[in-house]
């Protein structure tokens, strides 16, 4: 296959890494609909819990259907399911209508995150296939980077945030009749299935527990920022959503940032002295939002912890891989499994909030989550051949 031809497959798989950071909306939808159904902290963290509950209950099954129609059938799939997400707030507007919603949108994001990142192999491999799926997240990055802008200038201009939903849902068009109409030749599957008890069994192997937490704790720090970083300062300072949704986005800014750094740091330097430094920045950042009051501090603080945590999936899903290189596809699918975190930890952080009338509630479960990696370190490296 000549360079433009892989190029011209290439295009319309990054597209959709396009699509895949569509879930990330749920961060400032969730200050939204707190505020239009005026909801406890509790009853608003059930919206990322929707979301991400279902990595836990989709991984495994994707990777069996995946093996049964082909990985681009099964991406098309997935877009088409994040579509009919993006559609239903458009169609009515409730509690529960949202909640449906984001459930749709977690089904979907479940078997794009499975199947994506192995379609992009049918088309490159090699050196060129880490610097494509790098620049994968790069594109899924710009739409977790640019809903919280859309939402507020959407609300600026029309007086309703959720043309974001609309906004999207063209580009999921567009994404779907793209890749339709784009053939990629796939390679038969070799080797047998994973199963859910052939996953789960690894939990038996301590290493590999303490990083499948891990995984949890860290999509769990990421999806509380996201939702968490707006209502501090809506709640210390005093500032409307419209300008308090952008917080997010600076999460999501120096997110980006910290991933392609990293990608240069971790060459010179070990994933041991990597991970420990981008914990020890993030553990500050924690620390800092129990005193800051002003919109600067809080603002650093939170493109602080972005930075920090976007290295830390890579380094504990490769960590996982090294351990027991004989059980990769098991791995792989119990990792995955992982970002069920996204469910668990929020919902921890309404709770406490509500219970004690403030956000202080989830910076408490933020610092455990980063006390977390912080116990994790030592385990990093074992195997690190850098």
């Amino acid at each position: 296959m000549n360079k433009n031809n892989k190029l011209l497959l290439l295009l319309p798989v990054m597209f959709a890494f396009f699509t895949m950071g569509f879930v990330d909306l749920v961060g400032i939808a969730t200050n939204y609909i707190k505020s239009d159904f005026e909801l406890s902290d509790t009853l608003a963290n059930l919206m990322p819990a929707m979301v991400f509950f279902w990595f836990l209950v989709f991984s495994v099954p994707t990777g069996m259907l995946m093996n049964k129609i082909g990985r681009r059938k099964t991406v098309l799939l997935s877009i088409v399911v994040t579509l009919f997400a993006l559609l239903v707030p458009l169609l009515d507007y409730s509690f529960a209508i949202m909640l449906v919603a984001f459930s749709l949108l977690g089904i979907g994001n479940t078997l794009m995150q499975v199947s994506l990142n192995p379609l992009v192999s049918n088309i490159v491999s090699g050196e060129r296939l880490a610097s494509s799926l790098t620049f994968g997240q790069f594109v899924k990055a710009i739409a977790s980077f640019v809903a919280p802008i859309i939402a507020a200038w959407a609300l600026a201009k029309f007086g309703d945030w959720k043309t974001l939903f609309l906004i999207f849902a063209a580009i999921a068009v567009v994404a779907v009749v793209w890749l339709f109409f784009t053939q990629i030749e796939e390679k038969p599957v070799e080797g047998k299935q994973s199963t859910f008890a052939e996953c789960f069994a690894l939990l038996g192997d301590k290493t590999i527990l303490l990083l499948f937490l891990g995984i949890m704790a860290h999509v769990g720090t990421d999806v509380g920022v996201n939702t968490t970083a707006p209502k501090l300062l809506i709640e210390r300072l005093g500032m409307p959503l419209s300008e308090a949704g952008y917080a997010t986005s600076v999460y999501f800014l120096f997110r980006t940032i910290g991933s392609f750094s990293g990608a240069f740091i971790l060459a010179r330097f070990s994933s041991k002295s990597f991970f420990m430094i981008s914990i020890l920045m993030m553990l500050a950042a924690v620390a800092g939002l129990y005193f800051s009051y002003s919109a600067t501090a809080i603002y650093v603080c939170i493109a602080l912890i972005g930075f920090g945590n976007s290295n830390v999936f890579s380094i504990m899903f490769s960590q996982a891989l090294q351990h027991l290189p004989r059980h990769s596809n098991e791995i792989s699918g119990l990792m995955i499994m992982g970002l069920a975190g996204g469910a668990v930890f929020p919902l921890l952080m309404g709770v406490l909030s509500d219970a004690l009338g403030g956000q202080i509630g989830a910076v408490i479960v933020l610092t455990v989550l980063v006390a977390y990696f912080f116990m994790l370190a030592p385990k990093i490296g074992a195997k690190d051949r850098v």
